[in-house]
């Protein structure tokens, strides 16, 4: 729906956000009393870290299948107009450029889906017995 306002890129990134915190926080709402009954904050940590590792292996997976490197340097010579890396410094240069996405993503991942497992079990509080 976005991408002819924003483009593919812009797009499917703010549509990653966007899934990233509403689907936490329908998880949040929809396991609210499992998640009220044992320790909150624990079990949301730990719903969140498997969740964050699951979007690494993801992400690992479409640097594996995407062809990333012409955009790497594409990007790094746009930056660094009069440079002129060797063959082991272009590989170092990808490496950390698609290190950094991983690790940027699982981050992102970890934080919004705590957050939206946080405000998704505060929206339903547990049944009284």
């Amino acid at each position: 729906m976005l991408t002819p306002a924003l483009g593919n890129y812009n797009a499917s990134e703010l549509s990653l956000f966007v899934s990233l915190i509403l689907s936490p926080i329908i998880v949040g709402y929809l396991c609210a009393q499992n998640i009220w009954e044992e320790k909150r904050t624990r079990t949301i940590a730990n719903i969140a870290v498997l969740f964050a590792v699951l979007i690494m292996f993801v992400v690992l997976v479409e640097d594996a299948t995407v062809e990333w490197i012409p955009y790497i340097r594409a990007d790094y010579l746009k930056a660094n107009p009069t440079a002129t890396p060797s063959a082991f410094d272009w590989y170092n240069i990808e490496l950390s450029a698609l290190g950094s996405e991983v690790f940027l993503t699982v981050v992102l991942a970890f934080a919004l889906s705590f957050i939206g497992l946080y405000i998704g079990s505060m929206l339903k509080k547990p049944a009284k017995s």
